[in-house]
């Protein structure tokens, strides 16, 4: 019933109902009253017109019951009378009936019809008397006082009065007729009402059963429109704006995913705020930078961000303004660009463009290192050459030993000059990736137990220990480039024997890890302090610039070193405790 009550056809239904018993209640109701009145009418005139043929057949002298029963006539059903003289006597009653005397009384005494008597106009009126059928009720009756005329003076007055059964018997059929049309007006009013409203609200619940399946995504959903009038025309409208709907949703799902394929492929880190400063988006490199200061900060702050960021983000927000700025945070550098996101007239958040410049910074420091190392290794023996030559040419030796020294000086620088100038280009080569492998299987041990061997004599000259060790067999083999590796494991033995003291020791070790060879160059030397680990591979790299140029180092090697087992899709690392000693660690895939 609730539904029904709520939905457009049944308000539409009842609304009608409603108007159409209302007009019926008036409608009814005025035409019983107007029925009602004109059978009073039709009564009075009945009255008055067998009144006035009783009177003109009336005839005082001869009262006989001829002349009664000819009066008797003329009265129709129902209809009773009495003539009264002047001196308000009855002189004769036609169609007696029950209470007849008590009804005869009542009109006598009525002061209503006093006048009847001395004026030759008719008066009626409505007596409440007794009833015909019961003698203890009452009833309305309609009465008529008819004067008599004689020749000269009034005769006295017929009384006419209708039974009231056969007035409201006419009534009640009349009002029996009445109310059925009513009754059969209200039904057909009913469910023409109920199939008027259902024709007019079929194609409205069809376009809310579309409006529904375009809620859910269903833009196909469409209303037939089979008709021409307004709601046809809804309809066309509807289906206009589904259509229109589609394409807009579409349109902004293209922009979106290109808007996300954008973030997610741009290597700066993206993230967007609120204006309560509460993250909305982020892209992935922005995921990993939010993960990686997470874990930095461990459980000392709850916040996902520095407090530097959220320092800008803040007067970005306050001021409105565009904010580009460069930090370091946590030994890294950020270039961090905050623009304020307008929503109409206020802002409705911020955008956060995140670089990370570490790397610009690393290389940068590279480049500066290595065009001051460059310059550096080469003012030295620039220098000596410019300045033997130079005593040479200018004859300050006296003796032929001492042009020989001068000259095996000179042919020295040289050639350090050159190694300095091969390694970088070997280094250049190798870091764009032009470096060619010869790679052929070998036998494993034998390949590096010769290259540990060839460092046995000047380990002794060293008084340094030299060690070979390996746990794999004899025929077992493995693919390499051999010169390749032999200037990685020459420079890594190299390097440990020049920084081992007299009486250390320094080891070779070929292990077994899972497919790969891993391979140890261990020494007991001064080691390498823990803030240089993360640079001993960098070009240029020197612990003790002194010792190492005066050790002929050019600090190139480890940097080649690198390259050539990257090449080999190896690995290598350095692990080392100050004043204990210092481990190399490569590895070598077997297959």
């Amino acid at each position: 019933m609730n539904r029904i009550w709520n939905s457009v056809v049944g308000k539409l239904w009842v609304t009608i109902l409603l108007l159409v018993s209302f007009v019926l209640f008036v409608f009814t109701v005025l035409m019983l009253e107007f029925l009602q009145n004109y059978h009073v009418q039709q009564a009075e005139s009945s009255l008055r017109q067998t009144a006035t043929t009783i009177a003109s057949l009336y005839d005082e002298e001869q009262l006989d019951s001829k002349t009664k029963s000819m009066l008797e006539d003329v009265l129709p059903e129902g209809t009773n009378a009495i003539v009264v003289n002047t001196s308000r006597e009855v002189v004769m009653a036609l169609q007696d009936g029950e209470n007849q005397q008590a009804i005869e009384k009542t009109i006598l005494t009525n002061k209503s019809f006093a006048k009847v008597y001395s004026t030759p106009e008719p008066i009626v009126k409505e007596l409440l008397m007794p009833s015909y059928s019961d003698k203890e009720a009452m009833d309305t009756y309609l009465v008529l006082a008819f004067p008599l005329n004689g020749e000269s003076a009034l005769h006295g007055a017929v009384f006419m009065y209708q039974n009231p059964e056969a007035l409201h018997k006419t009534s009640r059929e009349t009002t029996k007729i009445v109310v059925l049309a009513a009754i059969i007006a209200f039904v057909l009013t009913t469910f023409f009402a109920f199939f008027l409203s259902s024709r007019i609200t079929l194609p409205l619940r069809k376009m809310r059963e579309t409006a529904i399946e375009l809620s859910k995504g269903k833009f196909d959903a469409k209303v037939v429109a089979s008709q021409n009038d307004e709601i046809g025309q809804l309809a066309n409208a509807f289906n206009q704006m589904g259509r229109q709907l589609k394409h807009n949703v579409e349109v902004i799902n293209q922009e979106k995913e290109q808007v996300s394929n954008i973030l997610t492929s741009m290597t700066d880190a993206v993230i967007t705020f609120n204006s309560d400063s509460t993250i909305l988006l982020s892209n992935p490199p922005a995921e990993k930078l939010l993960q990686m200061w997470f874990v930095s900060k461990g459980n000392q702050n709850s916040e996902p961000l520095p407090p530097e960021i959220y320092h800008m983000l803040d007067h970005v927000l306050v001021f409105e303004d565009k904010l580009e700025e460069e930090i370091e945070m946590h030994g890294a550098y950020y270039s961090i660009t905050i623009s304020p996101l307008y929503g109409g007239d206020s802002v409705r958040g911020a955008v956060a463009v995140i670089r990370d410049m570490t790397e610009q910074h690393r290389l940068e420091k590279l480049r500066s290192d290595f065009i001051a190392n460059v310059s550096h290794e080469l003012r030295t023996p620039i220098a000596m050459l410019q300045g033997y030559s130079e005593a040479i040419l200018d004859e300050v030796v006296t003796t032929e030993e001492d042009r020989n020294e001068m000259i095996r000086i000179i042919y020295d620088e040289s050639q350090r000059m050159g190694r300095l100038v091969s390694e970088l280009l070997d280094l250049a080569r190798m870091e764009a990736g032009h470096m060619m492998l010869n790679t052929a299987t070998y036998p494993l041990n034998t390949v590096f137990e010769r290259i540990t061997q060839k460092f046995a004599q000047v380990a002794k000259e060293k008084q340094v220990n030299l060690t070979f060790d390996s746990e794999f067999a004899a025929h077992e083999t493995i693919v390499l480039d051999e010169d390749r590796i032999e200037q990685v494991l020459t420079n890594l033995i190299d390097n440990a024997i020049r920084h081992t003291l007299e009486g250390g020791t320094v080891s070779v070790k070929v292990e077994r890890e899972e497919t790969f060879v891993k391979v140890l160059v261990q020494d007991s030397g001064v080691g390498i302090p823990q803030e240089d680990l993360p640079y001993v591979f960098e070009r240029f790299y020197k612990a003790d610039k002194a010792r190492t140029r005066a050790k002929g180092g050019t600090g190139l090697g480890l940097a080649i070193a690198r390259n050539i087992v990257k090449a080999h899709s190896g690995n290598i690392m350095v692990d080392s405790v100050e004043g204990e000693g210092t481990t190399f660690t490569f590895y070598l895939p077997l297959r």
